[in-house]
């Protein structure tokens, strides 16, 4: 591995405070299920993006380290109380909501994300919220898979939350490799369609690097995010979690993300972050 993906261990009474208030509750972040490079950081800084709904993702993506292969966990109808105390707990003002993909629930689960955006601000009315959503695409409940898409986003948007992100995660050619499940035009319309129901809500998007795709298809994926008004990009450089997980084509280096970086501001994302350890909600609440 590259020097520059290396990171200091972390003090364990940097981690303990944030791993504490989380495992006490049962609930789960990102950060831990997969194994997130920067959780030493954020942690550090008590914050964590929360995995609501269970480990256990009903897709089967070759990249993420998040458990998938067998039946998902029932719905902890305590969970959005809980992650709302956790917010409480460590003072958070920007919290990030994200999830397993849920294809077995009847809503997907945009329902789960109002509840717990709901209980967060009973407890926490100063703290803003960003949720990255699944695609809501399929699942359970009949009808028309666009049109039940549509419904699942109108849900979540219609919550207020501060930022609506769902990535990409990779460029057109490679998205039946990477992501088993999903698909890059349908992954394109949830940013549409949320900024179809609320043009002033912040769209996000992010891509991760290394899967064997070119500049040239970054930039190409770029401008098609741009085309849909998408507002926030994350770059960031792909790490196998396992030897189970798809290999690492390319490291890219610093230098090359800032070059990136600064492409993707030159095509008016306000709001960019461009490194080889940059994670969707990598210091989700600061702005350029």
């Amino acid at each position: 591995m590259p020097e520059w993906l290396r990171r200091p261990i972390p003090k364990v009474t940097e981690l303990s405070q944030v791993q504490q208030i989380i495992k006490q509750r049962n609930i789960h972040t990102i950060c831990e299920e997969g194994r997130c490079p920067n959780r030493g950081e954020c942690y550090a800084q008590g914050t964590a993006t929360f995995l609501l709904m269970g480990p256990v993702c009903t897709r089967s993506c070759a990249f993420c380290q998040v458990d998938k292969g067998h039946a998902p966990m029932p719905l902890d109808p305590d969970e959005p109380q809980k992650v709302a105390e956790a917010v409480r707990l460590l003072g958070l003002r920007y919290v990030v909501l994200t999830s397993v993909a849920r294809d077995d629930l009847t809503d997907g689960g945009a329902g789960w994300f109002v509840a717990t955006m709901e209980a967060i601000r009973e407890n926490n009315p100063q703290t803003d919220i960003e949720v990255l959503t699944a695609d809501f695409w399929g699942g359970q409940g009949g009808g028309d898979p666009s049109e039940l898409q549509y419904q699942r986003i109108a849900t979540v948007v219609a919550a207020k939350p501060a930022c609506y992100n769902h990535n990409v995660e990779t460029v057109r050619r490679l998205q039946g490799t990477v992501r088993r499940g999903a698909k890059y035009d349908r992954s394109l319309d949830v940013l549409r369609i949320v900024k179809k129901l609320a043009p002033t809500l912040p769209t996000k998007s992010g891509l991760m690097l290394g899967h064997g795709e070119t500049e040239a298809e970054i930039i190409e994926t770029l401008q098609d995010l741009r085309k849909i008004d998408c507002d926030r990009v994350t770059l960031g450089q792909y790490m196998r979690p396992s030897l189970a997980h798809l290999p690492v084509q390319k490291y890219w280096t610093p230098a090359e993300f800032e070059r990136l970086g600064a492409i993707a501001k030159e095509m008016g994302f306000s709001h960019v972050r461009s490194g080889p350890l940059v994670r969707s909600s990598y210091h989700a609440g600061e702005r350029d």
